[in-house]
């Protein structure tokens, strides 16, 4: 597994399985926060890693969505760190096995339900910051997508909202919603981030700045769905 710092608290793990698996570890006073955690034989560099930034113990995992290449190495994770395990409440029905992720005809669960939790909000459904990260719905890719956004750091963990090549962002892959997905990377431009970071490709520099081009390169899927 390949670490790499993208910020003063916050580390990418990479690794390789017919397509590049991104997920990150987040930084904090009283220790750290796994964001998404990859597939079931990255549990053990995981854990490695966390034992070796010394920075506290594991405090929380936090889900982009719930697809299969994203919750993968909860459960062994569990088994040394009792922690909670969130996501968007949107998303929990689809990952549980209770509903089909949109596109599949069989409902699949990828947890065991009850294992993840809602994510905080307020009284009006607005999400709560959690271990310094702003968690933003971006539906599209499934149901209950989120986006993690470091306000302070301007980096924005963008899970499957986008894939990326060669420092230029892409669309993302098996999107049963691709208008939808579209319309949630407005977010970039609201945020406008430093970098933005994906679960399948390398780092986005200033990506704000390409959301022109990404529209027009995929503009065919607007057009097709009447939006």
């Amino acid at each position: 597994m390949k670490i790499e710092q993208i910020s003063g608290r916050i580390w990418a793990l990479k690794t390789w399985a017919i397509f590049p698996i991104q997920m990150w570890v987040v930084k904090e006073e009283a220790g750290v926060t796994l964001v998404d955690a990859g597939m079931p034989f990255m549990a053990k560099g995981i854990l490695r890693f966390i034992e070796t930034l010394d920075a506290g113990p594991l405090r929380r995992i936090l889900l982009t969505h719930g697809h299969t290449d994203h919750v993968g190495a909860i459960r062994t994770i569990l088994k040394q760190h009792d922690v909670p395990v969130y996501a968007h409440p949107t998303e929990i029905p689809y990952m549980e096995g209770k509903l089909p992720y949109p596109g599949r005809k069989k409902a699949v669960s990828s947890l065991p339900p009850g294992l993840a939790q809602p994510l905080p909000a307020q009284a009006d459904g607005q999400l709560q910051p959690i271990a310094g990260l702003l968690p933003l719905l971006t539906p599209g890719h499934s149901p209950g997508h989120i986006v993690y956004y470091d306000a302070k750091e301007r980096i924005l963990l963008a899970g499957d909202l986008f894939n990326a090549k060669r420092g230029k962002l892409r669309k993302p892959m098996f999107t049963f919603d691709m208008p939808l997905a579209l319309e949630s990377s407005r977010i970039v431009q609201e945020l406008d981030p430093l970098r933005l970071e994906v679960s399948h490709g390398g780092s986005v520099f200033r990506p704000a700045q390409q959301l022109a081009d990404y529209w027009k390169e995929n503009e065919r899927f607007v057009r097709a769905n009447g939006k």
